[in-house]
């Protein structure tokens, strides 16, 4: 792709470099798309029919719009369009939050849900089951998601439990060097409850190795010493990278085969006959030191983009393993679903919570043009017995849906219910 001068957002596009923009999407597509069959029944229609307003889109803006209104028709996960100079993000990225749309006493409203303590939302107050009314002014009711610009101050107008309307500010980046950075949330949490019971919270899985939230979450795990009973909630975890395999390494004692990652050159191959051929990884190393040993392992699978099998590390026995609760819900997603699928394949934990987003694929941005990039999906991740999450949400064991009413009386069922669960076992 060549490179375009890039204007800024509210700056509009000549009618070529729209069609260069919008030929350089539909390119990728054709070359990098995980799964080709969804670029054939009725896509050639949608593009033929979303290209009118498209090219004719009068800012980058509504240019913007447009070409994510064609996307929406792929209907999967990982896929987006931007502009470099739309520096603005939804609340579960740019608050560390999540929410759930619902009927209240104010209409249909946006609820919160998870809100990751260290993260913006949690920083400026907001509590689950608080009802989101106004961001700056502007009522925002469901469908339509609130988004936050990077770099100033938002308002905010919240329904608290007390049922008072409460008006608060979030700011929701912070300058690191020279550029702004997302107030990230506490990656890790721990405490004991009861007797010998450790609870764990994972909020992300950040990096594509993961060395920091994988040594955390080893430092956090020791530090609640001799527990017999483990409760891992990954309520909230929209995922990440391959620091999720420390957390299922937790589980077992031994190296399992966890799952891999195919693109589209493997689609229609036979599975369960190839994969025992494919390389391993399963070791995050201590330091971020040893990542070129690891690259350079790894290089001939990077260069041919053969699967590589993750499995788990093998790190021996602990004796909570065999009483262990993972707790989930509907924003559970990527990786932290990989945790919770290998947890049930192999019965290595009870699951308690809402099913999961079904949001597994492995994704890419590559540039497009004049400062836009698009985001797509260029693998399905699969579990070693070949079953694709994308599009399938997890069941768990327990089913027990979020009440945001009850949540706003300071309970918290699902969390109570796994108290329940691993302290029966204790005296088994």
């Amino acid at each position: 792709m060549r490179n375009f001068p890039s204007p800024k957002l509210n700056d509009g596009l000549t009618s070529k470099a729209k069609n260069e923009v919008f030929e350089g999407v539909l390119s990728a597509l054709s070359k990098k798309f995980y799964k080709p069959e969804l670029l054939e029944n009725g896509w050639h229609e949608a593009v033929a029919s979303h290209r009118a307003t498209i090219e004719g889109a009068p800012t980058l803006e509504a240019f913007e719009q447009a070409v994510t209104a064609l996307l929406q028709n792929l209907q999967t996960s990982h896929v987006g369009f931007f502009h470099q100079s739309a520096r603005r993000a939804s609340s579960r990225a740019a608050l560390s939050a999540t929410y759930l749309a619902d009927e209240t006493a104010h209409g249909s409203r946006w609820i919160f849900q998870d809100v990751h303590d260290g993260g913006a939302a949690a920083l400026a107050g907001i509590q689950p089951g608080d009802i989101l009314l106004r961001l700056d002014d502007k009522d925002i009711l469901p469908p339509e998601h609130p988004v936050f610009p990077m770099g100033t101050t938002s308002k905010l107008d919240v329904v608290a439990s007390d049922g008072r309307d409460r008006t608060i500010t979030v700011d929701v980046s912070k300058p690191k060097g020279k550029r702004l950075h997302f107030v990230e949330p506490t990656l890790v949490q721990s405490k004991i409850i009861g007797d010998s019971i450790g609870y764990l919270k994972v909020a992300m899985f950040p990096g594509i190795i993961g060395v920091d939230v994988a040594n955390e979450i080893s430092k956090t795990v020791v530090g609640l010493g001799n527990i017999r009973g483990l409760i891992v909630d990954l309520r909230g975890n929209t995922g990440g990278g391959a620091g999720a395999l420390r957390l299922m390494s937790l589980l077992t004692p031994e190296k399992i085969p966890v799952g891999f990652a195919l693109g589209k050159r493997w689609v229609g191959r036979d599975l369960d006959k190839e994969k025992l051929a494919f390389p391993r990884f399963g070791t995050i190393p201590s330091s971020k030191k040893a990542l070129w040993l690891l690259a350079l392992r790894y290089v001939p699978s990077l260069i041919t983009k053969s699967p590589i099998v993750l499995e788990s590390e093998g790190h021996g026995p602990q004796p909570f393993q065999g009483n262990v609760v993972l707790l989930v819900d509907r924003h559970t997603a990527s990786a932290a679903e990989m945790v919770t699928i290998f947890a049930k394949e192999n019965r290595l934990a009870t699951v308690v919570g809402e099913k999961t987003a079904g949001r597994l694929l492995s994704a890419t941005s590559v540039k497009v043009g004049y400062g836009f990039r698009l985001a797509l999906p260029t693998g399905a991740y699969y579990t070693w017995s070949c079953a694709a999450l994308e599009g399938s949400p997890i069941e768990p064991d327990v089913l027990l849906e979020f009440d945001w009413q009850d949540r706003r009386s300071g309970n918290d069922r699902q969390l109570d219910t796994a108290v329940r669960i691993v302290s029966s076992r204790l005296w088994l």
